[in-house]
């Protein structure tokens, strides 16, 4: 059974074509659909602007889509602000990419790791102080850094006290969104690996929303692959990177600095991501793809099975009902 089920959402924002120009609506997400179980986690990857971050909003229930559902544990997301919203957001929390921004300057790192327990009513004074020990404990900091105001900690303590503090309220889900981005190579490498620990540990979901594929490969159970603002492919890690069928997907890839000689040769993109607000015809992909065809032009290709067990959205992949070129 999936803990998050995504189906069918899209995230319209209407803005302004210039100063005077008329209203306009921009496509964030388009028709995105996915399933997260228990203890699983879903990377998802692609460009700055593809509709990552939208999407984590989307499964947090921070935003209502403007079109499809979003559930949690069998139930539909309340709409936000309401009690109901309130309660469920108790068992989902979101990880940030800054957690310097993240904090609050002003109070210590044990009273803002205590706030999430206050304001879900969980536990008195001398219970929500054990807590707070125990999570410091939990995620390699000691108690002293619970005294400590966020500037006195280095990035990737930083990072793990706000890891601490989403995990306060023993949450089933995480959305990730680009958490070790801003952290040094090496700090990355410990973060990544406390993660998978923690996820082992208490089998949380997770949806790791990343830039960085091969981070994505190693705490992923799945991998979605995002291009303005809909997901192109998804499937088994392992296989995807090793056999990507998507032309992006294959861009992607093969940009992932490796030791060696290369398996794939170096893909390098024209141009830039289109805008949302004006989004191309048939595959939005294609006045950047090397292979498109005429009807890459025209025809929108639907995410769909193939025979590589994956899930793509390509007319130029064979799927179970046979695309023609």
């Amino acid at each position: 059974m999936s803990l998050l089920s995504v189906r069918d959402a899209a995230q319209v924002y209407t803005t302004r074509r210039g100063l005077f120009g008329g209203r306009v609506d921009v496509r964030a997400v388009d028709g995105v659909s996915f399933d997260v179980a228990p203890g699983q986690t879903l990377g998802i990857v692609g460009e700055s602007g593809c509709g990552k971050s939208t999407t984590g909003r989307l499964a947090l229930g921070l935003e209502r889509p403007s079109e499809g559902s979003v559930t949690f544990d069998g139930q539909a997301m309340p709409a936000p602000g309401t009690a109901d919203w309130r309660a469920m957001r108790a068992k989902m929390q979101l990880v940030f990419q800054d957690p310097l921004g993240a904090m609050d300057r002003r109070l210590t790192i044990a009273r803002q790791i205590e706030e999430p327990l206050e304001i879900h009513g969980i536990g008195d004074k001398a219970e929500r102080a054990a807590r707070v020990a125990a999570l410091l404990v939990d995620v390699g900091l000691r108690a002293d850094h619970g005294l400590r105001h966020p500037h006195e900690l280095s990035g990737g303590q930083r990072q793990r006290a706000v890891l601490a503090r989403a995990l306060a309220t023993n949450p089933s889900l995480l959305v990730c969104d680009e958490p070790v981005s801003a952290l040094d190579v090496s700090i990355q490498a410990q973060v990544v690996n406390m993660l998978t620990d923690l996820q082992a540990a208490r089998g949380i979901a997770m949806v790791f929303i990343s830039h960085d594929l091969k981070v994505v490969r190693q705490v992923s159970h799945q991998v979605a692959v995002m291009y303005l603002g809909r997901i192109v492919e998804q499937g088994d890690p392992d296989a995807l990177f090793a056999d990507p069928a998507h032309p992006y997907t294959r861009a992607l890839v093969s940009a992932i600095p490796v030791p060696g000689p290369r398996r794939l040769e170096r893909i390098v993109l024209a141009g830039d991501p289109p805008n949302p607000a004006d989004r191309p015809t048939g595959c939005a992909f294609h006045p950047r793809c090397p292979v498109a065809i005429a009807r890459c032009r025209t025809d929108t290709p639907a995410l769909r099975h193939s025979p590589c067990g994956r899930m793509v959205a390509c007319h130029l992949v064979d799927t179970e009902t046979r695309i023609a070129a």
